[in-house]
Parts: C-alpha cells; sequence; structure tokens
C-alpha cells in the first residue's frame, strides 16, 4: 500500500488514515500531519442470537423468470383508447369520471404521452370494452442470433420503434 500523496510504503496491517482537506486518505507517518488522524473504522461484530428470541428471517426475495409479467399492452393502444371512447360518444371528462381519473390522464393516455399502470389499463379495458394487453410470447433468442457476428446483442433482440 502507498500514501496517497507522496507515495512512500504505508504498512499494510496499520495503516493510517487522515482528513486533509474533507478527504480521508490513506498516508504515511509524515504526511499524516497535514490533516488529523481518524479512528480506524470499527470491525464489525457478530451478534449472538438472544435465548428465548427467534431470529427474523431476512432472506432475500430471489427473482426468476416466472415473476415477469405474462401480459403486455398492444402497440397502438392510445388510439384503441380514443377510437372507442369516440365510438361511445364520450368526451374525455366523461370517461374520466367513469374511471375516476382526471382528463389530464385521459389526453395524455390519448396522445401516447403516458403508459397506463395494469391497475388503469383494466379500468380502460373494463369501461371501454376493449382490449389493450395481450398474451406476452416468450421469445426464442437463439433465432437472432447475428450470423455475421455469432454473438446474441440487444439491436439483435429487440424491435425498434421509430416515431
Amino acid at each position: 500500500m502507498e500514501c496517497e500523496i507522496c507515495g512512500k510504503p504505508v504498512p499494510e496491517n496499520n495503516p493510517i488514515r487522515a482528513k486533509i482537506e474533507g478527504s480521508v486518505m490513506v498516508v504515511c507517518k509524515e504526511c499524516s500531519k497535514l490533516g488529523t488522524i481518524q479512528k480506524a473504522p470499527p470491525k464489525p461484530k457478530f451478534r449472538q442470537q438472544q435465548k428465548g428470541k427467534p431470529q427474523k428471517n431476512t432472506r432475500k426475495r430471489n427473482y426468476s423468470r416466472n415473476d415477469e409479467p405474462t401480459e403486455e399492452l398492444i402497440e397502438n393502444f392510445e388510439l384503441e383508447i380514443r377510437k372507442a371512447r369516440e365510438s361511445k360518444n364520450w368526451s374525455r371528462e366523461d370517461l374520466g369520471k367513469k374511471i375516476n381519473e382526471r382528463v389530464s390522464v385521459i389526453t395524455r393516455l390519448e396522445t401516447g404521452k403516458m403508459t397506463p399502470d395494469t391497475k388503469l389499463t383494466r379500468k380502460l379495458e373494463k369501461t371501454l370494452n376493449i382490449k389493450l394487453l395481450e398474451e406476452a410470447n416468450n421469445v426464442d433468442l437463439n433465432q437472432f442470433i447475428n450470423s455475421s457476428s455469432g454473438e446474441r446483442t440487444l439491436g439483435n433482440v429487440m424491435k425498434i420503434k421509430r416515431k
């Protein structure tokens, strides 16, 4: 290990940490005089389980492919929403009242500036009698391997949406 100021060797088993001009650095003994010496960081203590008290289970949740959504929003959802609303002769205000949403939300949905979450999508489907969610089909990545490079890249798999 080397001093971060002058480059002299610093003992690895007991490095000196000093706060110099707001930065904590590993320094040699001479350079430590330029700032204030910091205490060594505390070593982690192992907590022993107290008798009689059960230990909390703090296991992290493992996500798997089964947690992925099985349905996805159709491509031109904004047009479908507007067509269905207009076919019922409803204004944006009328639709907003029926699904308990603001008019600005309806406007942003119909212009494509907002993507509805699953809850809002379900409300729109039920109220307008349309289908906005379609079954997400699993993609076989092997069919997208580029023959020239032989590697899978994001560009090979992704559908690029151009506006």
